[in-house]
């Protein structure tokens, strides 16, 4: 792939806040017109990356370019060309939708502010509300208002840093559905999130915790490279047969989904026998399933300390 294909393409960035090391040689690669999830806890590194993306923070060391330029030199280009949408809502709450928008096109000094806000309040399904004020919008309709703000320049990137937290499950399937049209578009996205469903929605994904990027590439990959084991186990006294299941050989998780328990590990054959001992006398169901996304990442959470 060449470098023209790339949107994001940068190699072992790093970033200190005092003593603190909150990115750890951070390499990444997001091509154009792709959704790619930015996934890990809080306190990750998974903002201040993104911010060194888009040129709001500078890298301590480490080389790259968003949209071609480089994320050192060439800061002022890259927030020209990219939209970027904090974790909170940071519009005006006593003006309207209109009037929010028009205002962040008076400070992009855009020609045909007009124009400009005309399109955003249309595609975004924000034209029938723009005289409603900001503040009195739901979570998800404040979301789409902020996104609408980030699509009035044009970027050719966006940067959206957990954009549905808080937001109901209606309204962050319609947000979705909208970031789709706009990738379709050719336009790239990087979107963190801490949602598993959110995850399956993107082309390709990167895990990072404490500032280490433990796992990158699709879903369906990213769940091959770990190698996992999962059972799932249903029946009466779940919450016994996880205390007894503690400790036992093969068995690195117990995490419950719902009506059932999910054993994971990465030993299979351990992980087998135990099992077979556990179910021989037992009146559980036990069923050897895929592992999904949310058992990787809890595996990879696994022995992954905070420094």
């Amino acid at each position: 792939m060449s470098a023209g294909d790339l949107a994001i393409d940068v190699q072992q960035l790093n970033k200190h806040f005092g003593d603190k090391h909150v990115v750890k040689d951070l390499s990444l690669s997001v091509r154009r017109g792709e959704i790619y999830g930015f996934l890990g806890p809080n306190g990750s590194g998974k903002t201040t990356s993104i911010r060194m993306l888009c040129g709001l923070l500078t890298p301590d060391s480490g080389s790259g370019t968003c949209l071609g330029h480089d994320v050192i030199r060439d800061t002022a280009a890259i927030k020209r060309e990219v939209g970027y949408m904090t974790q909170r809502f940071s519009l005006w709450e006593d003006l309207n939708l209109r009037e929010n928008l028009d205002f962040i096109a008076r400070m992009y000094g855009m020609r045909e502010r007009r124009r400009a806000v005309d399109e955003a309040l249309e595609n975004l399904g924000l034209a029938a509300r723009q005289k409603q004020l900001a503040g009195a919008l739901s979570g998800g309709w404040k979301q789409r208002l902020a996104l609408a703000a980030c699509m009035l320049h044009k970027p050719r990137l966006l940067l959206l840093d957990e954009p549905t937290a808080g937001v109901d499950p209606k309204a962050r399937r319609d947000f979705w559905q909208a970031i789709h049209e706009l990738a379709a578009d050719g336009i790239s996205v990087l979107v963190s999130t801490h949602y598993m469903d959110e995850a399956e929605r993107c082309h390709r994904l990167a895990y990072i915790a404490y500032g280490n990027l433990l796992a990158s590439g699709t879903a369906a990959s990213i769940i091959e490279q770990q190698k996992l084991s999962t059972w799932s186990v249903s029946g009466a006294d779940l919450a016994a047969l996880a205390q007894q299941l503690q400790g036992m050989p093969g068995v690195a998780q117990i995490t419950p989904f719902g009506n059932t328990l999910h054993v994971t590990g990465r030993d299979e054959q351990a992980l087998a026998a135990s099992v077979a001992r556990l179910a021989e006398n037992s009146a559980q169901r036990w069923e050897r399933i895929q592992p999904g996304l949310e058992d990787v990442f809890i595996a990879l959470m696994e022995g992954t300390a905070q420094s």
